[in-house]
This record gives structure tokens, sequence and C-alpha cells, in this order.
């Protein structure tokens, strides 16, 4: 599978970004897509997840009700939503992706595989 990331920039406080995810190679109908991000200085931290088929998400608590993770299932397109952005989202995001995958996806940061990564800045 190959995910390539699109969307990241600098973007002031309150402001919104838009992150995509072309993905292709998938040789199931059935897995999970998500987002995780990295700071500098720290670890991964899984930010949201979306299954294929039933399009159940997941959101760690700490972007819950600012990002919304959606699927296009017909363009292999997956979007990260984000509004009303804190200086602490500041991260590089990365697409990732788990197939096969049965049941409810969480928001970690361990899935298969990712892409290159995409900068997120967030200037108070």
């Amino acid at each position: 599978v190959q995910l390539v990331e699109s969307g990241g920039g600098l973007v002031q406080a309150g402001g919104s970004l838009r992150l995509s995810c072309a993905a292709s190679g998938f040789t199931f109908d059935d897995y999970a897509v998500g987002w995780f991000r990295q700071a500098p200085g720290k670890e991964r931290e899984g930010v949201s997840c979306i299954n294929s088929r039933d399009l159940y998400t997941a959101y760690t608590d700490s972007v819950r009700g600012r990002f919304t993770i959606s699927i296009d299932n017909t363009k292999n397109m997956i979007y990260l939503q984000m509004n009303s952005l804190k200086p602490e989202d500041t991260a590089v995001y990365y697409c990732e992706e788990r197939s096969p995958w049965f049941g409810n996806c969480r928001a970690e940061a361990d899935f298969d595989s990712w892409g290159q990564g995409t900068q997120v800045t967030v200037s108070s």
C-alpha cells in the first residue's frame, strides 16, 4: 500500500487545514486508515482512524470535536479536516493504514504502513 499526504502548512491558532491522503494498492476490501502525528522531541500520537466498510471513526481526546476524518472509497482518498487549531497541534502528520482490518479501529500510531508525512505548524 502506498500513501501520499498533502495539505499541510502554516496557520494561525483558531484556523483550519484539510489534510489529504492518496492511497493505492489495497488488496482487501476491509481495512482501516488513519492519521498519527509526531512533534519534535515527542513520541508518535495516534490522532484518528476510520474503517473502510462501516465508516466507524475514532479520535484521540485532544482532537475530538475539532478534527473530522473521512474517506472517499471511490477515489481512495482519506481526509482530515482540522478546525480550531492550536499551537500544540503542530507536528508532522502521517497517513497510515492497516489491512485487512475487522472490528472497530483505534486512534493509534502503529498501523502497518504510512506515508512520508506533511508538516502542520500552528502559530500563536
